[in-house]
């Protein structure tokens, strides 16, 4: 066994953020995915929009300059950066299903090695179903990336040959971020964008349980 780190979530945060580049209009899902906007790197114009009608979203206000008038589609409350606005909900899914929003970050319980997304139901008896506006935003948006663990509490992997969940959208996941790897769905498979060091390649396809092309 190979000795490594994993990314702590606000180093997983960090990477995603990376990645987005300047001008991008982009939308942060509920959970994990909200550290990101605290991590847009200086400099680079990133325009957050939230699905409950904002848009120009700043980081996480410091404790005791909250305002729960101004909160994210989570009920986090957020600040408003300088041109940013708040307008009703259906604007807000216009903008969402129309195309206009260039990357989607979203969680998951399970995503395919070819991109079908599965984060709205567990389908387990009892489970409270929470589709909210996901389907809307993977599909709507130009990219979709998943940001998640890659293994469940149990040690199994949540990327899949097959989701065995209900799927929210069909081949829209383009990257996938996780504590371990950041590894790209393509029709033919995974690719490996990078992986924490010390992993070894050969212990990554193990973990996932599926070939991961270099």
């Amino acid at each position: 066994m190979s000795s490594y780190q994993k990314r702590s979530k606000e180093e997983l945060a960090k990477r995603v953020a990376q990645d987005i580049h300047d001008g991008a209009y982009v939308n942060l899902g509920i959970g994990m995915p909200t550290l990101v906007a605290n991590h847009i790197p200086v400099g680079r114009e990133v325009i957050l929009q939230s699905e409950n009608g904002i848009l120009g979203m700043g980081p996480a206000p410091a404790a005791g300059d909250e305002d729960y008038d101004l909160i994210n589609a989570g009920k986090q409350p957020v600040t408003l950066l300088p041109g940013g606005a708040y307008f009703h909900h259906a604007d807000s899914f216009a903008m969402m299903r129309g195309g206009h929003l260039d990357i989607c970050v979203l969680g998951a319980f399970q995503v395919s090695s070819t991109g079908d997304l599965a984060n709205w139901s567990t389908g387990e008896p009892g489970a409270i179903p929470a589709v909210g506006g996901a389907m809307d935003l993977a599909i709507g948006a130009r990219q979709t990336w998943v940001m998640m663990d890659l293994l469940t509490k149990q040690g199994e992997s949540k990327v899949v040959a097959q989701c065995s969940y209900p799927l929210t959208g069909i081949g829209c996941v383009k990257r996938i971020y996780t504590e371990l790897a950041t590894l790209q769905c393509t029709p033919q498979g995974l690719r490996l964008i990078d992986r924490v060091d010390g992993l070894a390649h050969a212990e990554l396809e193990k973990l996932v349980g599926l070939p991961i092309a270099a």
